[in-house]
């Protein structure tokens, strides 16, 4: 196994499933949150290596509902599915809360749903609460928000809700942890001669050959979604690790480098799968022009774009829409994602960032375009 994938990880998304957290159904499982709670905080604090960022994408929330309402049996109806999500959540959360207050290390829930993820503007929204509570040190619990969801807007397991959160965050890595070793070329319940497969490429069509349907009768994915998510991850330049969850100290040795469960390997830098979605886009939305300052400090420096070095803006765009910026002779000199509609960078125009709350009633990011959602073009 390529033992460098975990161990260079700086952003790590963790998801457990259903099965695991409840303890098969029977409850929210105290000692295992706690042990998982207690390797998280050791990741932050830098105890496998350089400190790293991570989030967690927890199942359970159903499940421990189902339990509260004494219901043996998952609903099938959609209402009844929401009743038990919102029951079992608050004790989730609680749990979450509690195991990680323990390993002094705060803690913070974020439910999302598809849709979130689908609208431009919830999306850097998202993605900016989730990259501020990394920066503050705080362990980001999600789940998606079943309360609310209808059968349209599911992600339909917490695994593709995995694999969405690393693409929004940019991780390096995803771990979903389960209730098998890894991936086997067959059901080893079923198949004596099943091969363990250590390590493979994401995305390879054999994989899902491989797997089977969902072996719980908890949680609503089996390996099948695993492997999914592990090529929608790596989509954006992340790798993706299929271990058992109870394995002792699981995530602390992986981070360390070992080999454990199944590694699936992005075949994508994440730089460059990032870069080349900004410019595979053939039609933008708008632009924005600069002064010859902000010019050199794009060109020469890498910096962001502060509005206080525009000096027009055209089209018309959203937040969150890939837009061009160009000099004073038109020349495209950089592209990303727009952190301010156009209307409203029509206002800040030669601005300092000191009066973005007079302009526009509220104060949001300083830059027209941060550095990490910019790609500068080839100069000519």
């Amino acid at each position: 196994m390529n033992s460098s994938v975990l161990r260079d990880a700086r952003r790590i998304v963790v998801k457990v499933g259903s099965s695991l957290v409840t303890n098969e159904g029977r409850g929210l499982d105290e000692f295992a949150i706690g042990e998982w709670s207690r390797q998280l905080a050791a990741l932050v604090r830098g105890e496998a290596g350089a400190p790293r960022e991570v989030i967690m994408v927890s199942s359970g929330a159903i499940a421990e509902g189902m339990k509260r309402l004494g219901w043996g049996k998952r609903p099938r109806e959609i209402h009844e599915l929401q009743a038990a999500a919102a029951v079992g959540q608050m004790g989730l959360a609680q749990m979450y809360e509690t195991k990680l207050r323990e390993q002094d290390m705060g803690s913070a829930q974020v439910l999302l749903t598809h849709a979130d993820l689908a609208d431009r503007e919830r999306y850097l929204n998202a993605r900016s609460t989730l990259l501020t509570l990394l920066h503050l040190g705080v362990v980001p619990v999600i789940n998606e928000n079943d309360t609310v969801v209808t059968d349209e807007i599911k992600f339909g397991d917490n695994d593709t809700l995995g694999a969405l959160v690393a693409n929004l965050v940019e991780a390096d890595a995803l771990v979903i942890l389960t209730d098998q070793k890894g991936l086997y070329t067959a059901d080893p319940r079923r198949d004596p001669s099943a091969q363990f497969v250590h390590e493979a490429q994401a995305g390879d069509p054999a994989l899902e050959a491989m797997a089977g349907g969902a072996g719980s009768s908890i949680g609503k994915g089996g390996m099948i979604t695993k492997i999914i998510a592990a090529r929608r991850a790596a989509g954006s330049g992340a790798s993706t690790v299929i271990a058992w969850g109870r394995e002792s100290d699981v995530l602390l040795r992986l981070a360390r480098g070992e080999a454990i469960g199944t590694l699936l390997v992005a075949q994508t830098a994440k730089y460059h799968a990032r870069k080349q979605w900004m410019v595979d886009h053939l039609q933008l939305r708008g632009a924005v022009t600069v002064d010859a300052g902000a010019a050199a400090k794009l060109r020469g420096e890498g910096k962001s774009l502060l509005p206080i070095g525009m000096v027009a803006v055209e089209g018309d765009f959203d937040r969150g829409d890939v837009i061009a910026v160009r000099d004073a002779a038109g020349s495209e000199i950089a592209r990303g994602l727009a952190n301010y509609a156009s209307a409203e960078a029509r206002l800040l125009c030669r601005k300092p960032s000191s009066q973005f709350e007079q302009l526009l009633g509220y104060a949001a990011e300083p830059e027209m375009v941060h550095r990490d959602n910019m790609v500068l073009s080839p100069q000519h």
